[in-house]
């Protein structure tokens, strides 16, 4: 599984919705994509510190995503198209689910470990 690093922006929830968060990450267009969801789906190394209104933004974060395709441009730039509908059915705030990116924006996902290991 694939990781798309993010720009972890700001705590989102209050006391009625606490753990929420905006991120935002940018294609091979420049164009910024914007996705809220809960803190575990961005903060992908359990070992950091938890996010909260206290603090300090941006962080860096991720979240797991698939590969689609991939290929070189014109630029020789490795490009890849991903989806992020898999495996959590997230989207950005435009209801988009796929994007294609730049290659080094990606790395291996850390493997999470469940509450049987």
């Amino acid at each position: 599984m694939k990781q798309l690093a993010v720009q972890i922006v700001r705590c989102i929830g209050d006391e009625h919705q606490p753990g929420w968060i905006e991120c935002e990450f940018t294609d091979v267009e420049s164009r910024r994509h914007i996705v809220v969801d809960k803190i575990p789906i961005f903060q992908m190394d359990p070992t950091l510190d938890p996010l909260d209104h206290s603090t300090k933004y941006p962080q860096p974060g991720g979240f797991a995503c698939e590969i689609l395709d991939a290929w070189r441009d014109p630029q020789g730039r490795e490009l890849v198209r991903i989806t992020i509908d898999r495996p959590w059915r997230i989207e950005s705030t435009e209801k988009l689910s796929e994007f294609v990116v730049l290659a080094t924006q990606l790395s291996e996902a850390p493997t999470r470990r469940t509450a049987l290991e």
